[in-house]
C-alpha cells in the first residue's frame, strides 16, 4: 500500500484464480474510500488482505506503519475483516516474474498484490475483525515476522 498507488488484486470466490486489478492511483482517504467501497460491492470482497512491508529482519519501519494505519482505517471504514501478509520482496518478485522492473504504471503493484493474496490464500492467517485504533504502532496481530 504505497503512498501513491495501492496494487489491488481479487480471487474467485472459491480462492483458486487470483487476477491482478487496476491498480488505485492514491488520493485523500475520502476519495480512495469511495473508489475502493465500489470495487468492494462489484467484486463481493469479504475481506481485505494488505501487505505490511516489514524489513528483511521483520521488523516494521515507517512505510510499515502507514500501512498498517491505512489498512485498519480501511477495515473499520467498510467493516471488512482484515489480515496482514508480509510483503518483504513481493514487489522484487512481481517484477522478475512478470518482466515490470522500473514499471511505474501501477502493473507491478498489482502484480505484487497478486502475489501477496496468493500467498494468504495458502498461508493465512485467518482475517480478524479490526479493533479500534491503538497508540501502539508495533507489528499487528496476524503477522509472523519470520
Amino acid at each position: 500500500m504505497g503512498r501513491r498507488r495501492i496494487g489491488l488484486a481479487g480471487c474467485d470466490p472459491l480462492g483458486l484464480t487470483v487476477t491482478p486489478l487496476p491498480a488505485l492511483a492514491r488520493s485523500r482517504f475520502p476519495a480512495d474510500l469511495e473508489r475502493l467501497q465500489a470495487l468492494i460491492r462489484q467484486r463481493r470482497v469479504q475481506a481485505l488482505v494488505v501487505g505490511l512491508p516489514l524489513d528483511s529482519a521483520g521488523k516494521p519501519g515507517d512505510q510499515s506503519r502507514h500501512c498498517r494505519r491505512y489498512g485498519e482505517r480501511l477495515a473499520q471504514a467498510t467493516g471488512l475483516a482484515l489480515a496482514w501478509v508480509n510483503e518483504h520482496a513481493s514487489s522484487w518478485a512481481a517484477a522478475e516474474l512478470h518482466g515490470l522492473q522500473g514499471d511505474r504504471s501501477g502493473r507491478l503493484d498489482s502484480a505484487a498484490a497478486a502475489l501477496l493474496l496468493e500467498q494468504w490464500l495458502r498461508e493465512g492467517p485467518e482475517p480478524l475483525p479490526v479493533p479500534p485504533a491503538t497508540a501502539d504502532p508495533g507489528t499487528p496481530t496476524g503477522v509472523d515476522p519470520s
